[in-house]
């Protein structure tokens, strides 16, 4: 899956490249917002060490020192900013990284992939 789609990520349209269409430029930012939260980004990371099977929400909350609902909240952002998929699993959520996301958007930021 390719969060910022073919006007963002794509090899020939990084942001330092071509000028981005509308919704690319809004996509990206929706992005960029959710991960300028400090709570957002540590919670990337303990679903990222979760590994393939991801975190359930019950497990976040503890790390972050906040309630589940506002655990929630953030997670919410996470997805609609297509950074990662939530799975519902009995009475729980469990969260996993969209594969290539995090790739998609450091391409969107640097237009020479050898650097």
């Amino acid at each position: 899956m390719d969060l910022l789609g073919a006007d963002v990520a794509g090899c020939c349209s990084p942001l330092t490249g071509e000028v981005l269409s509308d919704a690319a430029a809004e996509q990206l930012s929706r992005v960029f917002k959710a991960l300028a939260d400090p709570t957002r980004v540590k919670l990337v990371s303990l679903i990222a060490a979760a590994g393939p099977d991801g975190a359930c929400v019950c497990d976040l909350v503890g790390p972050v020192r906040l309630s589940q609902p506002t655990v929630s909240h953030h997670m919410r952002q996470l997805v609609e900013a297509g950074l990662i998929t939530r799975e519902q699993r009995g009475k729980w959520a469990y969260y996993r990284l969209v594969e290539g996301a995090f790739a998609s958007a450091s391409r969107a930021l640097n237009p020479d992939p050898a650097t």
